[in-house]
């Protein structure tokens, strides 16, 4: 039995399905993950200010994409992600502090952006060129860490994945969803959705001591390389229903994605809303 059953098994109600961070681990392909889960958090964050749709639900998954950033980083503090562009949605925000506190802001132009109509939209068309930045503050005895790079990807995955490819400490992947679901009460609320995975380092890939600072065989890296390429294959597979579906509990759809090769589920991180 996997963990993820025992815990449906033996506590089917301590286990939230609803604004938290599941980190899970797939030793065989040597990463970790997070599945990042939204409902009532996210609804409130964009129901306090009446977005448009198509900036409602660019906004939520630029929320679930900030958690997913934070969640894969160790700190003490506040993580800031931030787009600033030319285009109709001039500025997004969110930020996730280390206790779980998360909010998200958009600036935008109400005639540009309805002018581009009703439908999906794409990233450039949205927020124009400009650049997606991320900041790391843990007090002011700190030195804050920030990254930037240019707005590159007809998405937001696209734009975080431009990010990866030139970072040379984080290789990873993500998939985002956001959209509207009508509840068993007939009320439409905001849901978002976030699936990333994080490559391990060798030393960590293979424990405490054994191969620190000693280069991995070649057929080693080479069935690394693969387990790396199908990660990503079945991280993809999961469907923007399924990330964004209240009936279908966060560590149900990690069994899903990962159960045949071997992913072991962790307890979840709560998340919540707060005006800061």
């Amino acid at each position: 039995m996997s963990l993820a059953a025992a815990m449906d098994a033996d506590r089917p109600v301590e286990f939230a399905s609803d604004d938290v961070i599941l980190p899970f681990r797939v030793d065989p392909f040597a990463l970790r993950g997070r599945l990042v889960r939204l409902g009532p958090a996210i609804d409130t964050i964009l129901k306090r200010h009446d977005y448009p749709a198509a900036v409602a639900q660019l906004l939520a998954e630029f929320v679930a994409m900030a958690v997913g950033f934070a969640a894969a980083l160790k700190y003490d503090g506040v993580f800031t992600l931030q787009i600033k562009g030319n285009g109709p949605i001039r500025l997004m925000v969110s930020d996730v502090t280390s206790a779980g506190a998360i909010r998200g802001y958009a600036q935008y132009d109400a005639e540009r952006v309805a002018a581009l109509g009703p439908g999906t939209h794409s990233v450039p068309k949205l927020c124009g060129a400009g650049y997606l930045a991320f900041t790391v503050d843990q007090g002011a005895h700190t030195e804050r860490y920030q990254g930037i790079v240019e707005l590159t990807g007809s998405t937001l995955a696209d734009c975080a994945h431009n990010y990866f490819r030139q970072s040379e400490q984080f290789q990873a992947g993500v998939k985002l969803a956001a959209g509207i679901t009508t509840g068993a009460d007939g009320a439409s609320r905001w849901r978002a959705g976030a699936v990333m995975i994080q490559r391990l380092p060798p030393a960590d890939a293979q424990g405490s001591s054994e191969g620190r600072g000693l280069a991995l065989p070649p057929e080693r890296v080479e069935a690394e390389e693969e387990g790396w390429r199908r990660a990503l294959t079945l991280m993809a597979s999961a469907t923007a229903a399924e990330l964004v579906d209240p009936a279908l509990l966060p560590w149900r759809l990690v069994d899903r994605l990962f159960l045949a090769e071997g992913v072991r589920i962790y307890r979840p991180h709560d998340l919540y809303h707060a005006c800061r």
